[in-house]
């Protein structure tokens, strides 16, 4: 996925009807490529059967994972793929689609998706592209089994710690078992 949106604005078969595209959807096409160009993930969902609200719960379950669920229309998504290598992505573009831009923590956006899923069933996961490699729905669902960010920085300041602890323990332990032998000395000699 690059950082630069090129989409050529002067030809007349930008749409792939033998048309001049109207600028607007240019700009909608330009925007959802600088997106696929910044995201390291995205997700592709069918919403079918969501109201208007039940897409904002999902969007604000997905917001603190640095992560936006957005409502393209297939057409112009498929030109933005296209444009960015990612041909992976079209078959999944079918029916009522929304793209999940992941800019933040991955498996914590997966796992957002994956649980508004769960409690939503209309909403279902049809895969995504990672670093420019195609994913199933499986691998979306595998993602969100993965720890999060947090998880696993914890699990390695763990990992840190646990040896320094023992050494601590160590070292303290030898100057009192030293004491304990002078004592033990003393007492027998004076004895």
């Amino acid at each position: 996925m690059s950082d630069t949106a090129h989409i050529d604005t002067t030809s007349t078969d930008v749409m792939g009807s033998g048309r001049t595209a109207r600028p607007a959807k240019l700009a909608t096409v330009a925007e959802i490529v600088i997106k696929l160009g910044n995201a390291q993930a995205v997700f592709v969902s069918e919403y079918r059967g969501l109201s208007v609200k039940q897409l904002a719960g999902v969007r604000n379950a997905l917001r603190p994972a640095g992560a936006e669920h957005v409502v393209y229309k297939n057409t112009l998504a498929r030109i933005a793929v296209r444009e960015q290598g990612l041909d992976g992505l079209e078959p999944v573009l079918v029916g009522p689609t929304a793209l999940t831009f992941v800019t933040g923590d991955i498996a914590g956006a997966a796992k957002a998706l994956r649980d508004s899923s769960r409690t939503m069933p209309a909403l279902v996961i049809k895969g995504g592209v990672l670093g420019g490699v195609t994913l199933s729905a499986d691998d979306v669902n595998a993602l969100a089994d993965l720890p999060s960010r947090e998880e696993l920085l914890a699990r390695i300041a763990g990992a840190f710690q646990a040896p320094l602890t023992k050494t601590a323990r160590l070292l303290a332990a030898v100057p009192t078992k030293f004491a304990y032998g002078l004592q033990a000395l003393i007492e027998k000699q004076a004895a």
